[in-house]
Formats: structure tokens, C-alpha cells, sequence
């Protein structure tokens, strides 16, 4: 019984990523010319099983020459639509298209004169008409037996974003040679096995201040150090919190007014910690677990060593990194 049904499942699957071949129109033609024309970035947006389908698809492309980032629609509407520049194109996916998250974005994105492109089971739906490009994902039934869990329509969409990928690759002429350079596998390997204490940044160009630190000159060191966030310290030169640019850019969004700011009352306190003896690989575990790029490092007694930021943990000048 087991066996039969897991035929059935992948069979199904099967037919809805064939179904696509027939689907496949002149929509398909204008989005590459979309994206090829596009001075800057592609970014990939999508919500739930969709948005995970996004940043898979978000990172084939990236890999194959095309750059591209993810861009949770929720966080967007909450300040991280900065991000997106006027000549960038997005993507966004949604099996219904009527996704509320997705539909705001598209409405401000329109206003902003941001192309787009809808990907998408359902073509008559509010996410299409407000896209420039629609790329048609039916599938005629999800694999899953209640049909409400997506399996069909998840694993089409990303079969579609992998004809986007490949395509591209060709127009663009990319080659083995640069997909190595993007895959340096090796040399990351061994960097990871490296202690944080060899990576870590030390002394001065550790991003930190007082609590009692006004707001604005909180701000100025955290743009000097460029880490993308500042340590706050209490009076025994103890870490109590982390402030973020990505704090700062809601804070501005909100209108908040930032001269009479406490940091101890934006900051994010008990932030996360790692030992200056583990292994950078530990580091990057729990940079992707907890979705942070800055770690604070401490020593055995608990104190104050170093951070340690992701693009030296991978180390700069290696690997391009785009959010």
C-alpha cells in the first residue's frame, strides 16, 4: 500500500510538471527579456510553501549567473521595500494569486513603476492583473490525497523557476568556468574548519557603545564599523543587546522620532552568542538557524572577544554576497 501510493504521488508529480510544456507561451519569452534587460537584480517574493519554492529558485539563479535575492513580502511592507530599486524586477509567486501579502506589495510596487512578474496556477486572479508578466503554474491536482497540502503545484513552481534559470544561463552565455567561481566548495570547506577566534574582528573594530550612547551616535559607529549592527554594553562592559540597520530602516519607516531614542529601548536584548574556540561552521549553523549575520564572540570566563560577521566568515572578496 505504501509503495502504491508513493508511485501515485510521484506519478502525479510528474504530470503536473509536463502539463507545464503546453503552458509555456509568449509570457514565458517577456519575462526573460524582462529580466535580461534588467540593469540590476531580480528579487523573489512569495509567502508560506511558495516562498520557500522562491528562495530555492532565488538561489539556483544566483549560482547561474542571474542575481537575485528573496524578499519576504510581510518584512517588505514593514520597511525592507527599501531594498527595492526602481530598475529591479521582481517575481512574485502564488499558486492562487490571491495571496493578501503578495497583492499590497504588487499594488505599492506598481505605483512605484517596478516591473514584475507573476508566477502563478491561477491567471485570472488579482496577482496577475496587477503583474506585467504572468507565467501560467497550473496544475490540474495537488499529489496530496486531501488535496489541500501543496505538493503538485509547489514542485511545479519550481520546476518553472528552474526553466527561468537555465535559460538564462544560456542567453547569457555562462559557462563552466563561472559557475566554479560561484561554487568555490573547497576553499569554503576549509574555512569553515578554521576557529571563530581566527575570523573573528578584535579591538577596535568591534561595533560597540555605552547604553547611555544617544541614539545618532549609536548610528555613527554602527555606519563606521559597516558590520550592519552595534553591541550595546552596560556599565561592566557586558553585551545587553544588538541594534540592527534593519531596526534602523523600520524605525524610520514608522516615522519614529529618533533624537529622543533610548537604546536600551529599541535594542534587541540576550542576542545571540558564540564561543571563540568553536568552529566557523558552528557559526554558520547558527547564523542560518536564528537568521543573523552578526554573532557576538565570547571567551571562557563569558567575556567580550570579537564578532564575527558573515561576510568574514566566508570570507570577503571571495563570495559576493547580495542581501
Amino acid at each position: 500500500m505504501s509503495l502504491k501510493l508513493a508511485k501515485e504521488v510521484l506519478r502525479t508529480e510528474a504530470e503536473g510538471i509536463t502539463s507545464l510544456i503546453d503552458q509555456l507561451d509568449e509570457q514565458f519569452e517577456r519575462a526573460i527579456e524582462l529580466i535580461m534587460n534588467c540593469p540590476s537584480r531580480l528579487i523573489i517574493t512569495g509567502i508560506g510553501k511558495s516562498g520557500i519554492i522562491g528562495q530555492k529558485i532565488s538561489a539556483t539563479l544566483n549560482s547561474t549567473g542571474t542575481a537575485s535575492f528573496f524578499l519576504h513580502p510581510v518584512e517588505a511592507m514593514h520597511g525592507d521595500l527599501g531594498i527595492v530599486a526602481p530598475d529591479d524586477v521582481v517575481l512574485a509567486i502564488s499558486y492562487s494569486g490571491e495571496t493578501v501579502e503578495l497583492t499590497m506589495l504588487l499594488h505599492t510596487l506598481r505605483k512605484r513603476k517596478v516591473k514584475t512578474i507573476a508566477l502563478t496556477g491561477n491567471v485570472d486572479s488579482g496577482l496577475a492583473e496587477l503583474a506585467d508578466v504572468v507565467l501560467s503554474a497550473h496544475v490540474s491536482r495537488e499529489a496530496c490525497p486531501l488535496g489541500l497540502a501543496p505538493t503538485t503545484s509547489t514542485t511545479a513552481a519550481l520546476a518553472l523557476g528552474d526553466a527561468l534559470a537555465v535559460v538564462l544561463l544560456d542567453r547569457k552565455h555562462f559557462e563552466a568556468s563561472d559557475f566554479r567561481r560561484n561554487h568555490p566548495g573547497g576553499s569554503l570547506g576549509e574555512r569553515l574548519k578554521t576557529r571563530v577566534s581566527e575570523v573573528m574582528l578584535t579591538g577596535g573594530n568591534i561595533p560597540q557603545v555605552a547604553k547611555e550612547t544617544i541614539f545618532f551616535d549609536a548610528l555613527a559607529v554602527l555606519n563606521e564599523k559597516n558590520v550592519g549592527a552595534v553591541l550595546i554594553m552596560d556599565n561592566d562592559n557586558s553585551v545587553i543587546g544588538i541594534i540592527t540597520d534593519g531596526d534602523i530602516r523600520r524605525l524610520v519607516a514608522a516615522d519614529t522620532d529618533l533624537a529622543g531614542l533610548q537604546l536600551t529601548d529599541i535594542m534587541t536584548r540576550e542576542p545571540k552568542f558564540i564561543d571563540a574556540d568553536l568552529l566557523a561552521a558552528d557559526a554558520l549553523s547558527i547564523m542560518q538557524r536564528y537568521e543573523v549575520t552578526l554573532l557576538p564572540v565570547k571567551d571562557k570566563t563569558g567575556g567580550l572577544v570579537g564578532v564575527l560577521h558573515l561576510h568574514d566568515l566566508l570570507g570577503q572578496g571571495e563570495f559576493r554576497l547580495l542581501v
